[in-house]
């Protein structure tokens, strides 16, 4: 059983940003971890994933050159660093880890945490 636990959000302005932290339970260090965020109104939708070694990174379009997903194995924890937050990115955010291959369905992730609320201002 894996426990995620996420922290680091926050209000923050308009060009601001964040560090998110998802600190995992047991060992995770064989497990690809994803993020994912749900605004109001909104379904849930893929933001970043991370392999297991942390080789390989995926994003999607909107958060390009603005997020940096890591991790740190040694820690169980993985990172979403977010840059020139808009005000699009209000959501909260989940991070989700998976036996197997980093991908951006969420139906893929076996363990969710229970989310940390961003919100940035205009």
């Amino acid at each position: 059983q894996v426990q995620l636990v996420e922290s680091g959000g926050g209000l923050v302005q308009d060009g601001g940003s964040l560090r998110l932290s998802c600190a995992a339970s047991g060992r995770t260090w064989s497990y690809a971890m994803g993020w994912f965020r749900q605004a109001p109104g909104k379904e849930r939708e893929f933001v970043a994933a991370i392999s297991s070694s942390g080789g390989s990174t995926y994003y999607a379009d909107f958060v390009k050159g603005r997020f940096t997903i890591s991790r740190s194995n040694a820690k169980n924890t993985a990172y979403l660093q977010m840059n020139s937050l808009k005000p699009d990115d209000t959501a909260v955010y989940y991070c989700a880890a998976e036996q197997g291959r980093a991908t951006m369905y969420g139906t893929d992730y076996d363990y969710w945490g229970q989310g940390t609320q961003v919100t940035v201002s205009s």
